[in-house]
């Protein structure tokens, strides 16, 4: 039988994964706060059919807004998939961050940690696309493509050390929708401007 100290360690875990994983996903769902106009409309519908996008639906629900301001072309819609990019890796390392200081296993704390540097690389990468989409769409392009297995190689380690966490699942299946919406963006504007790169 396992000593009691052992057991209290396990129930800390169990409890805290468990209690994690009943709070809310909407910190991991950063909302847009910027306002789609009605020409983007179908800008919007033609990136979300895109060969890219792994989910339509999540697509759509985070690009469209009911409200309707100003004209946008592809590059503002691309610098604003980056922000909500940026948003999600934010708030989905901090709920890495909540749970890699509490007791764990060796395995835990290692695929937690491993979550957290991919995290910390997916919101430098999708700032630094921000920069890139006018100059060089095609190096934006390539920057977004490399997040996703970044976290995939993370994946593994997670499933490995037995971590159950839905909170974490659901950031880490976001995160790779906003890649994808990324990785589609850019290659649309690599497609518009094809002679200057």
């Amino acid at each position: 039988m396992a000593p009691p100290n052992q057991l209290c360690l396990l129930l800390v875990i169990f409890l805290s994964i468990f209690s994690l994983s009943f709070l809310s996903t909407s910190a991991i769902i950063p909302k847009a706060n910027v306002s789609l106009p009605i020409h983007s409309s179908q800008l919007v519908k033609n990136l979300c059919n895109g060969k890219a996008i792994q989910n339509r639906r999540f697509c759509l629900e985070v690009l469209f807004t009911p409200q309707v301001i100003m004209e946008i072309d592809t590059t503002q819609l691309g610098t604003l998939i980056m922000k909500l990019g940026v948003e999600n890796a934010k708030a989905t390392l901090n709920v890495y961050n909540e749970i890699i200081k509490k007791p764990g296993s060796p395995q835990a704390l290692k695929a937690l940690n491993c979550y957290v540097e991919a995290y910390k690389y997916a919101v430098l990468s999708f700032e630094m696309v921000s920069s890139e989409l006018v100059e060089d769409p095609q190096t934006a392009n390539y920057d977004v493509a490399v997040i996703g297995p970044e976290i995939a190689n993370c994946e593994k380690e997670l499933m490995n050390a037995k971590v159950q966490a839905p909170r974490l699942i659901t950031g880490n299946q976001f995160m790779k929708y906003y890649v994808s919406i990324g990785y589609e963006i850019t290659s649309t504007l690599e497609l518009e401007n094809p002679n200057e790169y």
